[in-house]
């Protein structure tokens, strides 16, 4: 093994093991270990856990960053917000730094604790498998080595070779789920219900999952297919498909085109299985799913991109890029109901007047200048940054 790997280490026991288990098992291959604290700001000891995680990471020869919070959190579900926010932090740090793959400290017993959550919530098969031993987050994989190794069995490791760590005391805040869902894991372990038990239950359930992703995929291959950076599926043919397969392919249509890092709520995506099957309609995560008499369209959201402008030439919404002719004084945004009206051919696109206010439009001032997706070329053209096999290539990967 050669080349950069991330180390996220907080200075808790499970990212502080983490760190020298790493550094042990590849002392001898052509690796540089680079470690990240990321500090959320939220707790006055944070400062004092990212220097101990200096230290350690320096011990051992590795260099160290510490990476603020620095937009904090909003309204809402603080740690859910704190989770999404170390993420994106920790992705936007590793491709600062050449990094490609980043090892975070997830043990068997998040691993449980998540599970318990899962289930609390009803989830289904996906929500079911809990946290992937490996994932792609905006192009930087994240490694999780040690879902099959106990906090327990970490600090034993750790007080055998003395090596300090610190304990957050929001673990012990029972406003947090996750912490109720911990002391709950003490409560069932005499049933037998530990943390190693439902580690291995939630990699069952990854196992159904992979199974499941692959009908998924043929089935899609089958019914859909890309238009107007919309998802498009036959309708009669989604009607046949089994239960989960059509609700798993709905998911996955929905997280593409909205670009979502996770998949909508159940309830959310119950109403809008309902919708697809059944000729109706729906809002979910940003898109907006409607049917026609033989197809069904998930596009994004006229709402969800009302505000969304940039320059021509520069990714719009993530997902469309807009070039051509004289853009002084020019900006890229959504058609939106009025531009629509602006474009008498937009008809002959073949695709529903709702998909087409979400697409890109050039504007000068409040005059429509170009609307390619919907006819109104002008000598402009409006190209998804991500295309058709793109789409298909997503149900398979995690």
């Amino acid at each position: 093994m050669t080349g950069r790997i991330g180390i996220a280490v907080s200075g808790g026991s499970d990212s502080m093991a983490l760190l020298h288990l790493l550094q042990e098992a590849l002392k001898d291959e052509q690796v540089e270990f680079l470690a990240a604290t990321v500090d959320h700001g939220l707790r006055p000891e944070a400062a004092a856990e990212a220097e101990l995680a200096g230290q350690a990471a320096a011990a051992l020869g590795m260099a160290h960053e510490v990476i603020r919070w620095e937009e904090g959190p909003g309204s809402g579900n603080l740690q859910k917000q704190a989770r999404e926010a170390r993420y994106d932090l920790l992705s936007s740090w590793a491709k600062r730094n050449g990094i490609a793959t980043v090892c975070i400290a997830h043990t068997a017993d998040d691993q449980a604790e998540t599970l318990l959550m899962r289930m609390a919530r009803a989830s289904g098969v996906a929500g079911l498998s809990g946290m992937p031993a490996r994932r792609v987050y905006k192009g930087v994989t994240l490694l999780r080595p040690l879902l099959e190794v106990t906090r327990r069995e970490l600090r034993k490791y750790l007080c055998e070779r003395g090596i300090e760590w610190c304990d957050d005391p929001s673990n012990s805040d029972l406003r947090f789920e996750r912490v109720r869902a911990r002391r709950t894991l003490a409560q069932l372990a005499p049933l037998g219900l530990t943390p190693t038990v439902l580690s291995r239950v939630a990699e069952n359930m990854n196992k159904a999952r992979e199974a499941l992703d692959w009908y998924v995929f043929l089935a899609a291959r089958d019914l859909a297919h890309v238009q107007a950076g919309a998802v498009v599926l036959c309708q009669r043919k989604f009607r046949t498909l089994p239960s989960e397969t059509g609700y798993r392919l709905l998911v996955k249509a929905i997280q593409w085109v909205s670009g979502a890092p996770y998949p909508p709520r159940r309830v959310p995506m119950e109403i809008a299985m309902l919708a697809a099957r059944g000729g109706g309609a729906a809002t979910v995560s940003g898109c907006h799913l409607l049917t026609t008499t033989k197809q069904i369209w998930i596009c994004r959201e006229a709402n969800a991109v009302k505000d969304t402008a940039c320059l021509p030439g520069q990714v719009w919404d993530g997902r469309w890029k807009i070039f051509g002719g004289d853009a002084k004084g020019c900006e890229v945004r959504p058609l939106s109901r009025n531009g629509l009206q602006s474009c008498p051919d937009w008809r002959s696109a073949g695709v529903p007047g709702a998909v087409l206010e979400s697409t890109p439009a050039l504007w000068r001032g409040g005059q429509l200048e170009a609307a390619p997706a919907a006819g109104m070329a002008n000598g402009w053209s409006a190209e998804p940054v991500v295309n058709e096999e793109e789409f298909f290539a997503s149900l398979l990967s995690h």
